[in-house]
């Protein structure tokens, strides 16, 4: 009974020792990736059975070739528990890190939904309370005079277009998310999408004295669903137009690579703040109060353009991105060449 108090507290020390070197390794590498520490673990436990066995098979005095062994026959069981315990853990490890960036994901998301819901809300809010004031003046005749009620009716027809406007981008941002948008790509002429949406944007932009500058040739031809691209189009240069000051420029250009072709829309907006820019293609992210002059013939957007772009120029198996120039801000899309 006593030889065998004393071979378990021989072991047992042993193994203390190397659980002991096992918790500061782990303490040192606190901040390490879970895979990090699932191997230092482990690691630490096959030794402490190595360990362990060592030194009771030293204490018992056992022969050099017995020793050696047993040893081998501790090592060799340690490495099979090593592997295995390492290719289960590394399962287990991305389980854990899947599970974690599923819940901060959901709340990512959570959160969006959340910051839609309010910037839609007040979005709709204040049209549909001019909408009610005006329309309960006109059926008092608080105002009945030819040119007042003239403008009534002009105000009452922007503020539909701008719900209209702002509910289409709801849904189309919908169908995005929820994986329902059906793209039926053709080779489409860029310069025929891009002279249709200046033909859009031009009002706006003549009322501003804002220039909107293009080539006349030169335009490549792109792999897309026409729909959506003219939707793209159409989002940046508004986007472009609305946040450009007076008697500014807005210049669309476009180019070839090797497989893939651009469109850059550029404007002289002063520039996008450093720490906005990775967030401009959120959902109802609008940055600073600054950079949203009002704007009573094109409307303040709801905060839906470029994440709507965002999502059909990934639909399209392309890319978007923004940059900061010398005088305002350049968005670059890159599509599939035709």
């Amino acid at each position: 009974m006593r030889d065998l108090v004393l071979i378990f507290a021989i072991a047992l020390a042993a193994a203390l020792a190397v659980g002991l070197a096992t918790a500061l390794a782990l303490r040192a590498l606190r901040r390490s990736s879970i895979l990090v520490h699932l191997a230092v673990l482990l690691t630490g436990t096959a030794l402490a059975v190595v360990g362990g066995v060592a030194a009771v098979a030293e204490a018992m005095f056992l022969s050099a070739h017995d020793l050696e062994v047993v040893l081998i026959t501790v090592a060799a069981a340690a490495a099979v528990s090593l592997g295995v315990g390492w290719h289960f853990g590394r399962r287990l490890a991305r389980a854990a890190i899947w599970a974690d960036q599923a819940r901060a994901r959901e709340r990512r998301l959570e959160k969006d939904r959340r910051d839609l819901v309010a910037w839609v809300s007040h979005d709709l809010r204040t049209p549909l309370a001019g909408l009610r004031a005006m329309a309960e003046a006109l059926e008092d005749r608080v105002v009945d005079d030819p040119a007042t009620v003239a403008e009534y009716h002009h105000r009452i027809r922007l503020e539909t277009d701008r719900m209209t406007r702002l509910v289409d981008d709801l849904f189309e941002l919908s169908r995005i998310n929820a994986g329902a948008l059906r793209l039926s790509p053709t080779s489409v002429p860029l310069g025929e999408i891009v002279s249709d949406a200046l033909a859009t944007a031009a009002p706006l932009a003549t009322a501003r004295r804002i220039r909107l500058v293009a080539p006349e040739s030169g335009w490549p031809t792109v792999t897309a669903s026409e729909p959506e691209l003219a939707r793209v189009v159409a989002n940046l240069l508004l986007n472009a137009v609305r946040y450009t000051p007076d008697d500014g420029t807005v210049r669309v250009e476009a180019g070839r690579e090797p497989d893939a072709a651009w469109l850059a829309v550029a404007d002289t907006c002063g520039g996008i703040a450093p720490a906005d820019l990775p967030r401009l293609f959120e959902v109802a992210f609008r940055g600073e109060s600054a950079r949203t002059p009002a704007q009573p013939e094109g409307g303040p957007s709801g905060g839906l353009g470029l994440a709507i772009v965002h999502g059909l120029v990934q639909a399209h198996g392309g890319s978007v991105n923004v940059h900061n120039t010398a005088d305002g801000c350049r968005f670059v899309v890159r599509l599939p060449a035709a």
